[in-house]
């Protein structure tokens, strides 16, 4: 029986799903005696480690928890599961932990992208059981923006490079930890599991685990959701983002079965944006959840959701806000929450007032689960001009003329599908919404969707240089080709596709195989 420290913040549901997938029972804590009856515990720490210490010291579940631990009993903690180990973090000042390690947490101090989000390696410091069976190549999905620092060596069980190197797992006696993710880790993820529940191998140090470990470039396969004309939910492509072919809405397949099929061919992230009208309110479009929930059943990698993600009133007048729909998305599987037009309002709200609310929806989900769970979807097109002083937003100088031979454009943010543009370009709308705590940026370019054309690589690099968060560039891949051009062209961290994928054009494993030993990218 394996127990499960479930506080009530973010996915748990991956652990018990890959838990579930190795034969084992799961059980959830509900009380600190639950706790201190466990057989074997697993604390899947989400969010921000503020909220997440204030929450176990409200249940009651700090004192036996800390019992626990002291009596050297089993235990996995995962992310902030690793992190609550320690004394305090910059991320709470004040705050204290559980002090079972000495050390600090602190922010990635590094000219890289942070958060550190992705897929890199590991190094072993000493044996450890549940490292058994990995040769050392290995990768596994880190995604937080904080590390720990320690004076404790013998604690240090890998470290795993990011401008420095940094602890990636801990060990003391039974006491285990990981900065990483193994619920999202694929196979490697699975093992570490299987290795944690079932400890009957002796450990040894696998043969290879040194030297610079190095973020793989990550393939991102991305599933537009929408109700077709018969009610049912189907993963869908559009031109320009005109999703009918015929007057029917075009129908590329099942959600739930179509990222399993990109989850066994290699993809690292899968992404839904739930593009379907909605009703009173996103949560009544309850098959959408049950996409998300079918899907963490048999998909071990990071799950992103977008779409209806904002403030909603219903019919009966009850106001939900977006922190509640987010919830319910993090509950049924997702990892990430992508906004898309509801982060033009806020952008354009802060910059007619020129402060933070500290109430919109960006803001309110990064305070309860972290700025890595907030990605902003941005749908650009390009506006040409004559010269830079004919608009005010930041212009780039162009190797693609406008129709009357315009060398300069900016990027209008769209909002509706890409239906309205609004006074307010990606650059701009980019910066802001770091500011306000964003932790990705989803990439897309109306002018490039559906083309085959490539993706647009001045609009990344000029997104890409404005903020420090990563990017993942979107629209336009037409071929194995475009993906390298974008990963040596411009610095960011992964590149999306759609459509290519769903056709088979482009198999996520031949891609991988064409990139191997041209970029960094997990096999």
């Amino acid at each position: 029986m394996i127990t499960l420290l479930d506080y009530g913040a973010g996915n748990v549901r991956s652990v018990i799903n890959a838990v579930e997938s190795l034969g084992e029972t799961i059980r959830i804590a509900s009380s600190g005696e639950d706790i201190l009856a466990a057989e074997r515990l697993i604390f899947p720490g989400v969010g921000a480690f503020g909220n997440m210490m204030r929450i176990l010291n409200e249940k009651g579940f700090a004192a036996p928890l800390k019992a626990y631990l002291a009596a050297d009993r089993p235990f996995l903690g995962i992310c902030l599961g690793l992190q609550a180990l320690f004394d305090g973090s910059a991320e709470a000042p004040g705050v204290t932990g559980l002090g079972f390690l000495p050390g600090t947490v602190k922010r990635f101090e590094t000219d890289l992208s942070v958060p550190h989000i992705g897929w890199n390696g590991l190094n072993a410091r000493k044996p450890s059981r549940i490292l058994n069976g990995l040769s050392g190549r290995e990768k596994v999905y880190f995604v937080h923006s904080y590390h720990v620092a320690t004076d404790d060596a013998s604690a240090v069980l890998t470290t795993t490079d990011y401008g420095n190197p940094f602890v990636s797992a801990v060990q003391k006696g039974n006491v285990i930890a990981t900065q990483f993710h193994p619920e999202k880790s694929g196979e490697t993820g699975l093992r570490i599991l299987e290795n944690f529940i079932r400890p009957d191998v002796a450990p040894y140090l696998p043969i290879g685990m040194s030297g610079t470990t190095r973020l793989a470039k990550r393939i991102i396969a991305c599933l537009d959701v929408r109700s077709n004309d018969q009610g049912e939910l189907v993963v869908t492509k559009g031109d320009q983002y005109d999703v009918r072919e015929d007057g029917e809405v075009r129908n590329l397949g099942n959600p739930a079965a179509l990222a399993g099929r990109y989850y066994r061919d290699g993809a690292d992230e899968i992404t839904f944006l739930n593009i379907t009208g909605f009703r009173d309110f996103p949560l009544e479009d309850m098959p959408m959840i049950e996409v998300l929930k079918q899907t963490s059943r048999h998909v071990f990698v990071p799950l992103t959701i977008g779409g209806g993600i904002r403030d909603y009133t219903d019919k009966n007048g009850r106001r939900y806000t977006a922190l509640e729909v987010a919830a319910e998305y993090f509950r049924s599987g997702a990892d990430k929450v992508s906004i898309g037009s509801d982060a033009v309002y806020i952008v354009e709200e802060y910059l007619r007032t020129g402060r933070r609310t500290g109430e919109s929806t960006i803001e309110a989900i990064a305070r309860v689960y972290g700025n890595q769970a907030v990605v902003i979807s941005v749908d650009p097109r390009r506006v040409y001009v004559a010269s830079p002083g004919d608009t005010p937003h930041p212009v780039i100088e162009t190797d693609f003329s406008g129709p009357n031979g315009e060398g300069y454009c900016w990027y209008q943010c769209t909002v509706k599908g890409g239906r309205e543009g609004r006074d307010v370009d990606a650059v701009t709308l980019a910066r802001v919404c770091e500011t306000l705590g964003a932790g990705e940026i989803l990439l897309n370019c109306i002018d490039r969707d559906g083309t085959n054309a490539g993706f647009d690589i001045e609009l990344i690099n000029a997104v890409k240089g404005a903020v420090t968060i990563p990017v993942i560039a979107s629209s336009g891949a037409g071929c194995v080709a475009h993906f390298h051009e974008v990963f040596t062209r411009t610095q960011v961290e992964s590149a999306l596709a759609a459509g290519i994928f769903h056709r088979e054009e482009v198999p996520i494993g031949e891609l991988k195989r064409y990139l191997s030993g041209k970029v960094e990218i997990r096999l």
